[in-house]
């Protein structure tokens, strides 16, 4: 098996980081100069004095996004700081770059106070057009998000929504291979952090407008102690939220439980957390998505053992990946070129279906498009795009933000 690990850190060696500053224009003599900076910069300077709108059209704004961790949450690593966070950062730069051409800066905060981090953000958000937020932890992550909606610009928290419309995008195309409906689907999903919470609300339709979305039939939630259900007596506040848009009918007991005759298992937790027996007793060509990384929660072999229909995992070994840069690079384009103030669930839906769309010759292991395809992220925007102009027609702020 290749050592990427150490190809790795040979490669961050050599260069040093990952990414640099490129200038857009020369300064070959004193006239470049003087256009560029003093005395000349002084119109731009007045310009946006007087019309700060116009500080979009006159400087980066327009095409930046600043990419915030604090290194509470680094991929599936745990909590090892903001230094440990950069390589991280870099290389979600370096994604925004590739896909979308925005120019992103990894900024990673020598803090984990909710306060500190929420009005950091508030202090540096002038230079920038959209926030995407990045391996901080949960529940904190929700409400640094949540808090700073009203910004002005996008607040985008990836490990949440790009995880949920990613897992979106591919029950879409996996319905349409299986004949299924989704709002038939039963759903089961294992883990109940920042992405799982992310994914039911949106599988749920939860707080966003019914005519833009198809609510799957249930949403059965579990932990590490089994089904979340409201008997529970060590349910913190995070999990009693997940309680108001799933397990209508109570159920109790362990993953293997929730798992009769189900249709749908999301896996963000932890490997080997299935078995092939457990596929076994899923409904007919059940749709199973285990994302754990680098191990699933089940390998796709066995999975298939039990008679799954489709396989989709975090992984870029084998078909299927659910991999976040298929929606964020797009998803902050849209939002950059339309001067959106935030990501509304129309957006998060419409880039699903965007996504889903991209894939033409759909068969089992391609309902998802390749991560390397350029042509996805162009699709995501300009159906974010559309979406947000539907959003001003029904209002002059988009009322659901999350």
């Amino acid at each position: 098996m290749k050592d990427y690990s150490s190809e790795s850190l040979e490669l961050h060696e050599r260069l040093k980081g990952k990414i640099g500053i490129s200038l857009k224009t020369d300064l070959k003599d004193i006239n470049d100069l003087t256009l560029c900076y003093s005395p000349g910069v002084a119109e731009p300077v007045r310009q946006i004095a007087n019309d700060e709108e116009k500080v979009w059209d006159l400087t980066i704004k327009g095409n930046t996004v600043a990419v915030v961790s604090d290194g509470s949450a680094i991929l599936g690593l745990g909590n090892l700081g903001p230094e440990a966070a950069i390589p991280v950062m870099e290389g979600k730069a370096m994604l925004f770059k590739k896909f979308a051409d925005i120019d992103a800066f990894p900024i990673c905060l020598a803090t984990q106070n909710t306060e500190d981090i929420i009005q950091t953000i508030r202090n540096i958000a002038p230079v920038f057009g959209g926030i995407n937020l990045e391996d901080i932890s949960s529940p904190r992550c929700f409400e640094i998000e949540e808090r700073l909606q009203t910004l002005g610009i996008p607040v985008f928290h990836d490990d949440q929504h790009g995880t949920a419309i990613v897992v979106l995008a591919g029950i879409i195309n996996a319905c349409k291979l299986l004949d299924k409906k989704i709002d038939e689907l039963s759903v089961v999903i294992n883990g109940a952090g920042a992405a799982g919470l992310a994914i039911s609300k949106l599988l749920m339709c939860f707080d966003i407008d019914p005519t833009v979305c198809t609510p799957v039939k249930e949403i059965i939630m579990c932990d590490t102690k089994g089904i979340i259900h409201k008997d529970r007596s060590d349910l913190n506040d995070f999990k009693r939220e997940i309680l108001r848009h799933t397990n209508p009918n109570n159920i109790k007991g362990t993953l293997k439980t929730a798992l009769k005759n189900a249709d749908v298992f999301i896996g963000v937790s932890q490997a080997n957390q299935l078995t092939t027996e457990d596929v076994m007793t899923m409904n007919k060509l059940p749709i199973i998505f285990p994302l754990a990384n680098p191990i699933p929660e089940i390998s796709p072999d066995k999975a298939y053992e039990g008679g799954a229909g489709v396989v989709g995992t975090g992984r870029s070994d084998v078909p299927n990946q659910i991999n976040n840069v298929l929606a964020f690079p797009g998803i902050f384009r849209g939002a950059l070129d339309i001067r959106a103030r935030r990501i509304t669930p129309r957006m998060k839906v419409a880039a699903a279906y965007a996504i889903a769309n991209c894939v033409s010759d759909l068969h089992r292991d391609n309902i998802i498009p390749s991560t390397l395809d350029l042509n996805v992220s162009k699709c995501v925007a300009q159906a974010v795009k559309d979406a947000y102009l539907e959003d001003l027609k029904h209002m002059e702020t988009p009322k659901h933000a999350l």
